[in-house]
């Protein structure tokens, strides 16, 4: 593990870095870093009415800016230590409704390439 650039601590320090800018990430700011192994984290997020669209619901574009900050935060607990840019995104629909829903995000490596990395991420 001495190879690796970031610490967990490190990763906290990145995320908080990325909410608390002015730009669209700011909506995660709610969002805890539960456990990092190289190439695969855990977050959580406590669904609240501000995560949500009209119906109520967690809102779609959330749910791909959660898949896309997770995994780039993945891609930063690995040994290259640089983030991505997601190309391709394929999220099946969930219905999480606000309130007491804790939802946990994770995101293990697939397939590392040169230019390319392939990532899961899943809800539980």
């Amino acid at each position: 593990m001495s190879s690796m650039r970031f610490t967990v601590e490190g990763l906290r320090d990145a995320m908080k870095y990325m909410v608390q800018s002015e730009g669209f990430d700011r909506v995660l700011g709610k969002m805890k870093l539960l456990s990092a192994n190289p190439g695969k984290v855990v977050c959580e997020l406590k669904v609240e009415e501000e995560h949500t669209n009209r119906g109520g619901t967690l809102h779609g574009g959330l749910t791909a800016t959660l898949v896309d900050v997770v995994s780039t935060i993945a891609l930063l607990y690995t040994e290259r230590a640089l983030p991505g840019v997601s190309v391709d995104m394929n999220i099946t629909a969930f219905c999480f409704p606000a309130g007491n829903v804790g939802l946990e995000l994770s995101t293990d490596t697939v397939m590392t390439r040169k230019f390319l990395e392939m990532k899961t991420c899943t809800y539980d």
